[in-house]
Parts: structure tokens; sequence; C-alpha cells
């Protein structure tokens, strides 16, 4: 195994030069987890097939997984990497190409040939596998398997695994790159008096006896920590959105007490997405449905099947995170983690470094949800309401290759640059055909910083390379300096990176370009003069 890790090649992609240097410290493991090694260039997972059976009493989980893949290039006697975190353990591996060898070390199964592969040629890993998985101490932040009841004493169970990976009880090609192009099947086990929910539609309900087994499909490309089983007392009713691509279905799954309070706040449903649509475009997974489902704890973005646990109420658990009122206008469960199907599911970040483009884009469409509904003027409150969030800590954009998150200032942060950036464009209807334009080209795909850079500013026609830089890649929020004396007004920029590309205008339209350099202009008054609060820059006498 030790002359197998000598072969690892750590790929590390830098877009930009890196402003702050890291302090903290990576393993082999972290990059073996993180990096499009050696051992996962070679091969493209196309589809997964899963069968799972969880265990309440023991707080265990048994199934399978067969991998179906294709070859991306010749190669000669490779390995392939497999991941699977302990304590979970593969049971029985069997490949449609003959392995020679087969090790475990760690979190990875390494999988070696003598052959040679050809480009285009498709083959299978079956894994069966089994054990206690970890088990979330803080879900969804933490990650793991919840095993808990609900109020009638009814076992619940379910998992979030975002962060730490959906290895932690599956075995996959845990990287955000690689996700199966066919979808997935995903046939659940439960007792007969519990049902089993995944992602997808439920397209097969097996009588097993004392068992039942509940079948779900997904037709399109999906992430492996959206990958999600829920088993619970929960009872199913529907309804469906007339979009742009036509009828969506819609399937909420809630426990079964439950059910009254869901039918009610599940109504935001549909001015959500019809919202979302008029930003964004059409919704990406009509053949997959929109599915929400009650889960034990707050939420998360699972693809076509969001984990809901607002308590059915308003705001973020009762309380409003912008401290403006407006918060509370709304579900912020509902709204956020379903914004995330056009921003985590459809466009999805290659490295987690790069998470921003999940969470800074879904924090925002909050703010243009609450435009569709109440306007502007509440809009730009809401969102400026929630720069008393930004810790300013470290830079948005974490370390490459080894799955490591920035800060997270790219929830209020990312929303308040993105909102800077639409202002600086100053056409509304140029944002929103660029913010469809994203999910139309970028269709469920997986993107880096640079190439989300690089679209803004194309689109745009203005180059913004400087304005990312700014608020990605470092900590310093730009600061005007600036004296008025009577209609004159001297200014310039401090606490900047060199040559920042930050043009502003006054609150009454008239525009300022600062630089490092002092400039003076004339105002068109000289009453005290005031700016757009819609820019997250400071302001000093």
């Amino acid at each position: 195994m030790k002359k197998l890790l000598l072969l690892f090649v750590l790929i590390m992609g830098f877009s930009k030069a890196q402003f702050f240097e890291t302090t903290e410290k990576f393993t082999k493991t972290d990059s073996l987890k993180g990096s499009n090694t050696a051992f996962r260039n070679f091969w493209d997972v196309k589809k997964y097939d899963i069968v799972l059976e969880p265990d309440f009493e023991t707080k265990s989980i048994k199934g399978s997984n067969k991998i179906t893949l294709q070859i991306l290039k010749n190669v000669k006697n490779p390995t392939f990497q497999i991941d699977l975190q302990k304590p979970m353990k593969a049971d029985k591996i069997k490949a449609s190409f003959l392995v020679t060898d087969q090790k475990v070390d760690g979190d990875f199964i390494f999988l070696s040939t003598k052959k040679t592969f050809k480009k285009g040629q498709k083959f299978t890993i079956d894994i069966d596998f089994s054990g206690n998985p970890m088990i979330a101490k803080h879900a969804p932040w933490d990650g793991g398997w919840i095993f808990t009841k609900d109020q009638n004493g009814n076992p619940w169970m379910t998992a979030a695994d975002e962060g730490i990976g959906a290895s932690i009880w599956l075995p996959t090609k845990d990287i955000w790159s690689d996700e199966p192009d066919n979808g997935i099947t995903f046939k659940i086990i439960t007792p007969k008096d519990l049902v089993g929910i995944a992602n997808g539609r439920l397209i097969h309900q097996e009588n097993m006896g004392e068992k039942i087994g509940w079948t779900w499909e997904v037709k399109n490309p999906i992430n492996d920590y959206s990958i999600i089983p829920s088993i619970g007392k929960y009872v199913n009713f529907k309804d469906h959105f007339d979009g742009e691509k036509g009828k969506l279905d819609l399937d909420y799954w809630v426990l079964d007490y439950n059910l009254d309070k869901a039918k009610k706040q599940f109504e935001q449903a549909k001015p959500m997405l019809k919202s979302f649509e008029h930003w964004f475009g059409p919704y990406p997974f009509y053949e997959d449905s929109y599915k929400l489902v009650e889960s034990p704890h707050l939420g998360m973005e699972h693809q076509s099947n969001v984990a809901y646990g607002n308590k059915f109420q308003n705001g973020y658990l009762g309380r409003d995170l912008s401290g403006t009122g407006i918060g509370l206008k709304w579900d912020y469960i509902i709204v956020h983690e379903s914004g995330h199907e056009w921003f985590a599911n459809n466009i999805t970040a290659k490295d987690q470094a790069d998470m921003w483009i999940h969470e800074g884009f879904t924090d925002y469409s909050e703010t243009l949800f609450v435009e569709s509904l109440w306007g502007k003027a509440d809009a730009d409150t809401y969102v400026q309401g929630l720069r008393n969030k930004i810790a300013n800590d470290k830079p948005i954009i974490g370390q490459y290759g080894v799955r490591n998150e920035g800060s997270g200032d790219m929830y209020y942060k990312g929303a308040n640059m993105i909102h800077t950036i639409r202002t600086i464009i100053n056409n509304d209807e140029k944002f929103r055909q660029i913010l469809r334009g994203l999910n139309k080209d970028f269709y469920h795909q997986t993107v880096t910083t640079a190439q989300i850079e690089k679209y803004f500013s194309d689109q745009s026609g203005i180059d913004l390379s400087t304005v990312f830089d700014q608020y990605l890649r470092t900590v310093k929020i730009p600061t005007l300096d600036y004296q008025q004396n009577g209609n004159q007004l001297t200014y310039k920029w401090t606490n900047v990176i060199p040559n920042l590309k930050l043009p502003i205008r006054l609150a009454d339209g008239q525009e300022l370009k600062p630089t490092e350099q002092s400039q003076t202009v004339t105002l068109k008054s000289d009453k005290p003069v005031e700016f757009d609060k819609n820019y997250y820059i400071y302001y000093s006498k």
C-alpha cells in the first residue's frame, strides 16, 4: 500500500493567486478525498443503483451499490479508488473486470488491475456494504446518520453529509466533480409500518412480507451528498405547479401528525417556484419532480428531495436572520433550501473550496424572492440587514484539492457581493438574464469559480475580476475615504487590492470611479453627500 500511495498524483487548482496564506494543515487523506487523483481521473460515474436497509435498534445499515462507469482515456494497469469511510466496511466487491489486488487503506478501497482499458469502455463495480455509520451530533452541520424517534415514539431515520461526504455510509466516487450522469435508482427496505423516501420519483413499491421495498429513480445527474434516504411514519400529499416547462409535480412527505400544518405551510412553495423560475430559469429537474420531506434536522438541499425541519413556521426557526423583520414573512428553509436546486444541484462546484457558488447565490435567492413578493425596497433592506452576520474572518474561497470549505461568509458576504455586482451592472434585466444564462449554459454541470467570474464579466460587458478578487479572496472590505467641502467631494479607496475596479454611484445617480489616489469631483449640489447603500463597502470621513 505504501508503494501504491506513492503513485498518488495531487492536482491542485488555483484559479487566482492566493492573497492570504493558510495556517491550516492537511493530510494525504484530505488530498485523496478532495483531489481528482490518478485513481479517479480516468473513469466517469454513469449511474448508481443503490439498495439500503437500515436497522433502527442497532443503528446500523446494510446494502449495496452497483457503480456503472465509463473509461475516459486509454490507461494501462490502473487502480480504482472507491471511497467508504470507517467504520463502514465493504463485505463483497465484484467488478466486471478482473481485479488483481484489493486493498483497504483507511477510508479508501483500492482496486488494482492488470488490464489495458480503452476510452469509452463501460464497466460495473458492485459493492455490498454494512456497518454502524457515523452518528451526527449536530446535523446537518457536522454530518452523519440520525436515528431518532418522532413525538409518537416511531423510528425516524435519515442522513446529512454535505461537508463530510456521502461515503460516510455509501461506497461511491465521493468527489463533487463527478456526478452519475444517468442518475440513480434507490431502493429502501423498511418495516411495513414505515415509509422509505429518496430522491426523484417513486417507481415501485414492493410487499416483502414484514417489510416493504420503496424504489425511487432519479433521471438527472445528482451530486453524491444529495443522495439521502428518509425513513419514518410519513404520509403524502401532492400538488402541481404550472411552470416554464409545463406541469411540475409537487410531492410532499411529512410525519402523519403534521399533515394539516404542512398543507398550510407548504403553500409557500408555489410562489417560491414562480419567483425562482423568473430569476433563474426553469426548475432544473422536472423529470424528477419537486419534493419536500420533513426531517429531524433543520434542513438540507438534497436534489428533488429537499429536507425540511423548520417546524412549519416562518423565519429561521421563528427568527429573522436579517434583523429587519422581513425574514419573518416567509419560511426560510422552504425558500433557501429550494434555491439550491439551481445553485448546488443544477450548477455544482467541482471543488468544495468553491462552495460559495452554492451558498452565495442561494443566499441571494432569498433577496430575489423577497423582491418578487414585496418589492425592491424590502429586498434591499433584507440583504443589507444580513451584513451584520459577516465575520470577515478568512477568505470565502477555501483550499483546493483537500475538501476544504472557505469562510462561512460565503452565505451573507457572498450574497452582498452579488448584490454589489448587480448594482455595478445597473441593469436589472441584464442581471436577470445573466442568472438565467448561468443555469442554461451550465445546465447540470460542475463548474469552477473562474468559470462563474468569466461568465459574469463576459455577459455584463464589465471587467469584474478585481471585484471577485476583493470579496472572495481577501477579508478586506473596500473603504471609501472622502471629504466634502460644499459641492466639492474628494475621495479615494483604502483597504483594497491593487487596481480595484469598482465604480460606485451616489444616491442621485452621479458615478464615481475611485482609485487609491485622491480625486475631486463637483457634486450636483452642496447638500451632504448620500451614497447608494446597495454597495457592500465602508465609508470613512
